[in-house]
């Protein structure tokens, strides 16, 4: 091709400013190709290896909890003594509050209404999550019947809305350990997992007891859309007032779900009266049902061991809380009336409670700066002294 006027020298000029183009073109393509490989070569990768991590510890879990794996059909099912009279003795002298030193008993709440009486305190621990002691007094009410009430999970779900789930893992009939998993739902918060392991006594004078801890089990394995609970200790003593027709429960519990000291111990004196009334309610619809132990045959409540000689020490003298609340006087129209128009919530409690939610967000989640957890401790703190001082006014 001849050249004419010196025309196709820049024609191949730009031809061959195009074809450089093209040629970086595919190879930034090719770069962009290759860097996306490489990351989705990555990812596959961690995912393998985590998983690989997953089925390596389940089996190290496994081969350490060993002796709770489920065992051949053809075999008895049973479990090592993770609830045993030495947990016994320390729920003992617990309810007999037997404390360290430096620990203290600080009062949280005590009230009373016509049919119960509930009083409770808390004490803080060095390294440990905040103990917690409670005596209610259900009027009209046997030991054996509050018994079955606290052992009757299917029930617990018809009146208390935290329970999600219930189910039973193992039982050993040669001990009476029962194992379990419960999950939890409290506002704002992820669920809550218990894996939890239990044990009954029956003591002189229909006293009894159960002590509950938790543990691990190969039948359920931990799942990232529950925060599983690692350190629960939780018992309780039931037995007859002396001289009325009245049972006493008195729960020692320790528990670590993961959420600020303060703002759980605020929560707890805020919504724990409540909550024993709705148990209240529950528990006189539960005394009128036919058949009200809906537990599995074979349970724990259905195994109760008897309580070792050397710690069966209980005594007809009841505890001072039970005693304050022998005479409980009813409260007549009037006043009935004057309760339920305090009932009413006002613009200040809304308030309060808008305050308190805003709490539990900020503080439960463990990732708030520590000047916004200051100041909402701060607040928290007079708002309830504002309670304190309105209530002796009231009084007054």
């Amino acid at each position: 091709m001849k050249i004419i006027g010196g025309w196709l020298e820049p024609q191949n000029k730009i031809l061959e400013s195009f074809s450089s183009m093209e040629f970086w073109w595919w190879l930034n393509l090719r770069a962009t190709l290759s860097a996306l490989l490489i990351i989705l070569i990555f990812h596959l990768s961690k995912k393998l290896y985590s998983k690989f991590l997953s089925i390596s510890s389940s089996s190290s879990s496994s081969s350490s909890t060993v002796n709770l794996q489920s065992p051949p059909s053809d075999s008895p099912s049973r479990i090592p003594e993770v609830v045993s009279d030495v947990d016994l003795k320390f729920l003992i002298d617990n309810l007999d509050e037997k404390l360290n030193e430096d620990e203290k008993w600080e009062n949280v709440i005590d009230k009373t209404n016509g049919s119960l009486s509930y009083n409770a305190k808390c004490c803080k621990t060095k390294d440990k999550p905040l103990k917690y002691l409670s005596t209610t007094v259900f009027e009209n009410c046997s030991p054996e019947l509050l018994k079955d009430f606290y052992m009757d999970n299917d029930f617990r779900k018809q009146w208390d809305k935290t329970l999600v789930d219930h189910m039973q893992l193992q039982v050993d009939v040669s001990n009476g350990i029962e194992i379990g998993r419960t999950i939890k739902k409290f506002p704002f918060l992820t669920p809550r997992e218990y894996i939890l392991a239990w044990r009954l006594w029956e003591g002189k004078d229909r006293t009894f007891y159960c002590f509950i801890k938790e543990c691990e089990h190969p039948s359920a394995p931990r799942q990232k859309k529950h925060v599983r609970v690692e350190y629960f200790r939780s018992g309780w003593q039931i037995r007859k007032v002396p001289g009325r027709d009245a049972s006493e429960i008195r729960m020692f519990h320790q528990e670590d779900a993961g959420l600020n000291v303060e703002m759980a111990k605020l929560a707890f004196a805020k919504g724990i009266w409540s909550y024993v009334c709705k148990m209240d309610n529950a528990l006189r619809k539960f005394s009128l049902i036919s058949h009200p132990l809906t537990i599995p045959a074979v349970s724990a409540a259905t195994l109760i061991q008897k309580v070792p000689p050397e710690l069966d020490t209980t005594s007809g003298i009841t505890s001072p809380e039970a005693a304050t609340s022998m005479a409980i006087p009813k409260p007549v129209r009037g006043e009935l009336r004057e309760k339920k128009l305090l009932r009413k919530p006002s613009k200040k409690t809304i308030a309060k409670s808008l305050v308190l939610i805003g709490g539990v967000i900020c503080l439960s989640r463990g990732h708030s700066a520590l000047g916004a957890k200051v100041a909402m401790a701060y607040i928290l703190t007079k708002l309830r002294k504002r309670d304190e001082s309105s209530s002796q006014s009231r009084q007054g």
